[in-house]
């Protein structure tokens, strides 16, 4: 693959799609915390892993929608419950993204002697660490009726469990379900056991993470479909997938 910049990436807070309000993202980060296991008889540190953490900060300009909300009526409320967040590098299937359940930390403004005025936010992990993983769609995707996504190479079957997020920005009809389908050759897909997504039936936005045990089985491509049992007009959502490569701990 080749190197790219980070033009066209996207961020998404809670269901709703935020990139063309954040100026900058200022760290992308996460991993166990280091433990310092250096007995006496050591002359060098010797270190393992504690918990999983993960941070996602961004800066926002102001942008103030008082009949239907924007950035600033989504930031400004300085939510106590969960927001999970999502970074897209790119907005490419198969693109890289990040994701995170985070508590909101902060809503700072500082205005510069040019007049730009900008706002600092951080959103911080709260129950799981930072996951980066594959987006299930080409950054936003629209759907008029039940589809089957285009499926994604993740290079090989792995039996390590993953887990997936979805953010569903708007919603017309009476219901809609996400579901992950996985593939071992592209052509012949099911669904994958315990990767759908809560059933939409009311108002968005919402955003949720679903998780596998660490032993389920992933087969080499995955792809997003949705389904309906009563019928739907529209469902504009994004969905990215994060497949475990080695054994840990599921949360």
């Amino acid at each position: 693959m080749a190197k790219s910049s980070g033009l066209g990436d996207n961020l998404y807070i809670a269901g709703f799609d935020a990139s063309g309000d954040i100026q900058q993202l200022g760290a992308i980060g996460g991993g166990p915390a280091l433990l310092n296991f250096t007995p006496i008889n050591k002359s060098a540190y010797e270190r393992q892993g504690g918990l999983r953490d993960g941070r996602i900060e961004y800066t926002a300009f102001f942008n103030h929608v008082a009949v239907t909300g924007g950035t600033h009526e989504k930031l400004a409320a300085l939510p106590r419950t969960d927001q999970i967040v999502t970074y897209c590098r790119g907005t490419a299937l198969g693109d890289a993204a990040a994701s995170l359940v985070s508590k909101q930390i902060g809503y700072d403004p500082s205005r510069g002697d040019d007049g730009m005025l900008t706002f600092a936010v951080s959103a911080q992990a709260n129950g799981f660490g930072l996951e980066w993983g594959q987006q299930l769609t080409a950054g936003v995707r629209t759907d008029t009726a039940a589809t089957n996504g285009t499926g994604i190479d993740t290079a090989a079957s792995a039996s390590f469990g993953g887990q997936a997020y979805l953010q569903a920005f708007s919603f017309t009809g009476t219901d809609v379900t996400v579901k992950i389908q996985d593939s071992a050759d592209n052509a012949t897909f099911a669904d994958v056991v315990g990767f759908g997504f809560t059933q939409i039936t009311g108002s968005t936005p919402l955003a949720e993470r679903i998780a596998l045990g660490n032993t389920a089985t992933l087969r080499r491509y995955l792809r997003a479909v949705t389904v309906t049992t009563g019928g739907f007009a529209s469902l504009a959502f994004a969905v990215n997938v994060v497949k475990n490569e080695t054994a840990g701990v599921v949360f």
